[in-house]
């Protein structure tokens, strides 16, 4: 009797409160927008620099995460990913606030390079990602809920943050007694952002589960709460798996085995990681500096072309929109409206039906024209066609943007030797792109003032739109990796003993399989399962030369070989999805695809 293999699920309850912790970053840090250049000019500072100021101060929140990237992305491997999600919201929270009551613009510079050194945990939220769904079929859906997220972010953050900025004067018979409003008006955005840190926080510490797997076995009391609080509510009413397993489990093993070293940089840089990492670094460069660019140009005062000897059309000219905040927040929130739609209805289809590095290559071309066509927005004489150009510009950028960084993310979680190295890797990607995210708006802004006193508006624009181009030219020593869960790659390299894995076996293989695993069928998502010690944390990837040990060793049918198999990691490239018996590690890849996946050295 044979039993077929259920097909894999994605883990939606835990995206879910990941999603919940995520939802906060966006909406303060996309919140800020529409109101910073006027918050850089009530400092005192004069319209013709506030281009340089805006470019600056989101400089800084980069460059402070650039520091801290590769700091949280250890951190997260050492003590775990959910208490550094925590802890980054935590701090992320205050800083916000830091920033709302600044006064001047040294303070808000020190509040936004607060938050940007705690925004390193977005690595950790993609590693956490990454370990929550390892089955490469279903990386397009898991991998695009966090831009999703950020993408429904980016609408409340600029329509509240455009709406509530300076509530004295914009709503005076509302707010018009209020002291501290009027001494502080950027602080009422920042205030309701903080709302949803705190629900982020409570969601998380009560119901997102550790996906480390050497620290996923400890008591949580957080989720001890959780389930308390929800137990009324649910129809089981016997004590939680988890408890039951803590319980009865001998901690005797676990407290001895070794724990591990972290993995070094030599690990984590692959031939592949480095090009992957160099295409984050370049989109995020262009992209996070045009976004911050464009509510500069859409509140710079416009230019009186009428009998203008300093415009030379089409090329020079200068001045930009004139609009308010209110305006500026109504133009992003429309945006970000069409990329979520986008994002959430073509983007996983689509990456599915023509893979995700032809999509790369595809969107990156969008950018250059995007960029090369911005400024000449401008020249439309009525207001109102003017903000429909830009707009459709926008959408233009928008629809690189959707499919650039889950794609790229997804390339380089697939270009990872192990899943161990995830953490670190994301860190370090979460490094070089805030590198690129410091270099771009104060490079652009810096453009941008140039260029406008010269009388050339065109000059940040097309020099992004060059900057662009080389990322484009990257994706073209890019390689789609099958990354962990290919269902091809274990074929190829087990031979006859995965047919038997595939088809399920006869029952009593079934049973022994459960119990050299520890665990019973279908069970490999229940919480606190225990761990077969022999093959869990000291495993580590099989190199090149010992696969080829590996291939013969299936071949001649060895049942060592296969009931260690079972007990290994279902890596993002390997087999099946995990299914009856198999365990899901954060080690212990093993081989996969001939050199081509995780593990491999060979890289075409």
């Amino acid at each position: 009797m044979t039993k077929s293999r259920e097909p894999a699920k994605l883990p939606v309850r835990q995206l879910a409160i990941l999603s919940i912790c995520r939802f906060a970053e966006p909406v303060a840090l996309q919140s800020v927008f529409p109101y910073l250049p006027e918050m850089i000019e009530s400092f005192d500072i004069a319209q013709k620099d506030v281009g340089k100021w805006v470019g600056i101060v989101a400089a800084v929140f980069s460059i402070t995460q650039c520091f801290t990237g590769i700091l949280w992305g250890r951190l997260a491997d050492y003590v775990g990913r959910k208490p550094s999600i925590l802890g980054g919201l935590t701090i992320t929270m205050v800083a916000s606030l830091l920033f709302g009551f600044s006064q001047n613009l040294s303070q808000a510079i020190v509040a936004r390079s607060i938050a940007g050194g705690c925004s390193g945990t977005v690595g950790v939220i993609r590693t956490t990602v990454a370990e929550m769904v390892p089955q490469r079929e279903l990386q397009p859906r898991a991998f695009s809920v966090m831009p999703l997220v950020w993408s429904i972010g980016s609408i409340v953050g600029p329509m509240f943050g455009g709406a509530l900025a300076n509530p004295v004067q914009n709503y005076p018979q509302v707010f018009g007694k209020s002291a501290l409003l009027k001494n502080f008006p950027y602080a009422l955005p920042n205030i309701v952002a903080s709302v949803f840190f705190i629900v982020g926080l409570a969601a998380g510490w009560l119901f997102l589960k550790e996906t480390l797997e050497t620290k996923k076995h400890k008591r949580d009391y957080g989720l001890i709460v959780g389930e308390v609080i929800t137990r009324p509510c649910s129809k089981q009413r016997k004590s939680p798996r988890w408890l039951r397993d803590e319980e009865d489990s001998s901690t005797t093993k676990r407290s001895s085995r070794p724990r591990e070293s972290p993995p070094s940089f030599r690990d984590v840089f692959s031939p592949q990681s480095n090009l992957n990492l160099l295409a984050y670094c370049i989109l995020a460069l262009h992209s996070i500096a045009y976004d911050q660019l464009v509510p500069v140009f859409l509140h710079l005062n416009p230019q009186d072309r009428n009998g203008n000897p300093d415009v030379h059309l089409p090329f020079k000219f200068a001045g930009g929109f004139g609009l308010g905040s209110r305006r500026i927040g109504v133009i992003f929130t429309a945006y970000s409206i069409v990329v979520m739609i986008v994002q959430f209805l073509c983007f996983p289809p689509i990456a599915r039906r023509y893979g995700i590095l032809r999509c790369l290559k595809v969107c990156t071309l969008s950018f250059p024209v995007a960029y090369f066509l911005t400024p000449f927005t401008v020249l439309f004489k009525e207001p109102v066609h003017q903000q429909i150009a830009i707009f459709c510009v926008m959408l233009i950028k928008a629809s690189g943007i959707v499919f650039a960084f889950p794609c790229v993310t997804i390339m380089l979680t697939n270009s990872a030797r192990s899943l161990r190295l995830l953490g670190t890797l994301n860190g370090v990607s979460t490094s070089l792109s805030a590198i690129g995210r410091a270099v771009g708006p104060s490079l652009a802004g810096g453009l941008f003032t140039v260029g406008d006193d010269i009388g050339y508006i065109i000059l940040p624009w097309w020099v992004l739109g060059l900057i662009s181009i080389s990322g484009h030219v990257v994706t073209y020593r890019l390689v789609e990796l099958d990354g962990f869960s290919a269902d091809s790659g274990d074929k190829s390299v087990t031979g006859e003993s995965h047919e038997a894995e595939t088809t399920g076996g006869n029952d009593a293989e079934i049973e022994d399989r459960d119990l050299v695993s520890g665990l019973p069928a279908h069970a490999d998502n229940a919480i606190g399962y225990h761990d077969n010690d022999d093959f869990a944390v000291e495993d580590e990837p099989l190199l090149a030369q010992d696969r080829e040990q590996a291939v013969r060793s299936s071949r001649r049918g060895s049942k060592l070989a296969a009931a260690q198999e079972q007990n290994m990691s279902s890596p993002l490239g390997l087999r099946e999805p995990v299914g009856p018996g198999g365990r899901r590690l954060s080690n212990g890849l093993g081989q996969s695809n001939n050199g081509l996946g995780t593990g491999g050295g060979s890289f075409h």
